[in-house]
């Protein structure tokens, strides 16, 4: 049979086993990892996965439009970034340092820095250079082997600028061969002006913005940071079951900074994930598991802010689904890349390699609900594949701050190709 797209000889494959929900428990570190692989690509899905003698006798070589040699790499799915920040506008480095000089995150946003500094930033920004800054933020993501991103606004805080920010992302995502998936996130923070009156930001968004943003088809997810000094859990059940009446699912940021009942109202709602859940309690986390919220750990938030990393191991014994993100922002974590999220999942909150792995791919397809499409090396499933220059799936979270991609394919097309450059190892 033909095929547009033939991969062979890979060193090794790592892969969730078929299927397509989350990986719980202990299959957490049960991956198909084969070596000598090879798989078949046609119209854009994955059509064959095996031995390469075993893919090549149903897919010849000199009956493929397209063949790459993949001798001395790793083959794997594409990661899936499921909760970024990723149109923001400006940096905000000074508070890097800030905080090495003994400041707080709290103390930062208090005296008017943190997200309210971006928001200052995006009003001074116009929709095209917000565009332009995303579109490179995408080509850096796609260079570090995320070929998925999901992707909030948060920093407009007015119908308008919020607005802005998904347009810019639509725009960009358009001209970029990553796959984006939009998240409406106005209840990020509460805006200056409304500090003395928030049930009227809480009417602006449930009355005004969410119906704007779905009417505009500019947003899937409904976001919001449910956490002490920020929205309640009363706030937040009523903004979510907005957004649901809109068709967008809920997605909550969760107990960062306390334990506020974020997670149990996760469950309650059913939402697609609970992110952070640095404070979590065992009985919210029981009742994500229960309910089939899929938990997103962020390391590097923790790292950055010197905060105590999420209760991995404690998650996975309780059954709970675990995804990884970077949650790059200009603030907590100005980082793209996953393979040093699962540097840290490992080190820090330690996952083993394996288990950081599938978080990465098929869970974190889960959650931005996309398990049976994207994140498994799988027939029927969509071609997003990269090949690093590694010959164990190890040796990515081993050897830390590398850029290990040599090749990513989106859709069953080649989009990027360094396959000339040398093994990291």
């Amino acid at each position: 049979m033909k095929c547009d797209l033939l991969i062979v000889s890979a060193a090794q494959l790592v892969t969730a086993p078929p299927g397509t929900g989350p990986l719980l428990g202990p299959d957490l570190d049960r991956p198909w990892i084969l070596e000598d692989a090879a798989v078949a690509c046609v119209d854009g899905r994955i059509a064959a996965v095996g031995k390469t003698r075993d893919v090549c006798a149903g897919y010849p070589e000199r009956e493929a439009a397209s063949v790459l040699d993949a001798r001395g790499s790793l083959l794997a799915p594409g990661f899936i970034d499921c909760h970024t920040h990723l149109p923001f506008p400006g940096t905000r480095e000074m508070e890097f340092e800030a905080r090495a000089r003994g400041e707080t995150y709290a103390s930062i946003a208090e005296r008017g820095g943190g997200i309210r500094a971006s928001v200052r930033h995006l009003h001074a920004t116009s929709e095209e250079a917000l565009a332009a800054a995303v579109r490179g933020r995408l080509a850096r993501l796609l260079a570090q082997g995320t070929t998925t991103v999901e992707a909030k606004s948060g920093y407009g805080l007015s119908l308008e600028e919020e607005r802005k920010q998904l347009r810019a992302l639509r725009r960009a995502a358009a001209e970029s061969p990553v796959e984006v998936i939009p998240t409406f996130l106005g209840a990020h923070e509460v805006p200056d002006e409304y500090r003395a009156r928030r049930e009227d930001y809480v009417a602006l968004l449930v009355d005004s913005m969410i119906p704007a943003v779905a009417g505009e088809h500019l947003a899937r997810y409904c976001d919001v940071f449910c956490d002490r000094g920020v929205f309640t859990v009363e706030e937040s059940r009523r903004i979510l079951l907005r957004g649901k009446e809109f068709g967008l699912e809920p997605k909550l940021h969760a107990d960062e900074l306390a334990d506020v009942g974020a997670a149990a109202l996760a469950a309650e709602l059913r939402a697609t994930s609970a992110d952070h859940l640095l404070h979590a309690s065992p009985s919210g986390l029981r009742a994500m598991a229960e309910a089939g919220v899929i938990a997103v750990l962020l390391p590097g938030t923790a790292f950055t802010l010197g905060l105590p990393y999420a209760r991995a191991r404690i998650m996975v014994e309780m059954g709970l689904a675990l995804a990884l993100a970077t949650d790059w922002n200009p603030g907590s974590t100005m980082c793209s890349s996953m393979a040093m999220g699962m540097t840290l999942a490992v080190t820090q909150m330690k996952l083993t390699p394996t288990e950081a792995w599938m978080a990465a791919t098929a869970n974190a397809a889960c959650a931005v609900g996309e398990g049976s499409r994207l994140g498994r090396l799988q027939p029927g499933f969509q071609a997003d594949l990269v090949l690093f220059g590694a010959l164990d799936h190890r040796h990515v979270a081993y050897h830390y701050a590398e850029d290990h991609v040599r090749t990513a394919v989106k859709r069953g097309t080649v989009v990027l190709d360094r396959s000339d450059r040398s093994s990291c190892a």
